[in-house]
């Protein structure tokens, strides 16, 4: 019978992390340590009020990128100005958990933010004061899986890491320790 297959940074996050932060941040239990819980990636299409069919190409490339089918998201009130009426499809997102979320967060944090252009790392200051973080990025091509030829528009998205972390310094401590690259010198 085959193993079940675990991936490298759950195993790091047993072996390496939990002690790690235990000692760092003074915990006296196993059960204290923050956990990544999931991760949500969100694209935000707002021109497919004009144009219906980018919401299908940004479904397809977040599908790529995420590995498992994203959900459209819709408008929740009409918007005049905007050109906007209540449930038009406005965007896509989808929330990864367990072993796709400690892939997406491996292939993200080793291939995909190197390859950001002038990249000096990710800004330290943008936790939500409980320990939860978001990452903005502003094109779909760092990530391989796309294929450049195909692209039709670039889209942003949005990657929100939520963990079980209290404060923000916790969840610094632990993104940290996962090898998220933040900036040098407090900036």
């Amino acid at each position: 019978m085959a193993s079940k297959y675990i991936p490298r940074l759950k195993e790091k996050y047993k072996n390496e992390i939990v002690p790690a932060l235990m000692t760092k941040m003074g915990y006296k239990n196993v059960m204290e340590v923050p956990y990544l819980d999931r991760i949500v990636i969100n694209m935000g299409v707002g021109e497919a009020t004009q144009n219906s069919k980018l919401i299908d190409a940004a479904l397809n490339d977040l599908k790529l990128i995420a590995g498992q089918q994203p959900v459209v998201t819709r408008a929740r009130k009409s918007e005049a100005g905007f050109k906007l009426r209540e449930g038009m499809p406005i965007g896509v997102k989808v929330t990864l958990r367990k072993e796709r979320m400690y892939e997406f967060l491996d292939r993200l944090i080793n291939i995909s933010l190197p390859r950001v252009r002038d990249f000096e790392g990710v800004p330290d200051n943008s936790f939500d004061g409980r320990g939860n973080y978001s990452l903005g990025i502003k094109e779909q091509m760092v990530f391989p899986e796309i294929d450049f030829d195909k692209v039709e528009k670039t889209f942003g998205m949005n990657i929100t890491f939520v963990s079980s972390a209290r404060t923000d310094e916790e969840g610094k401590a632990l993104l940290d320790a996962f090898g998220m690259p933040f900036k040098k010198g407090g900036k």
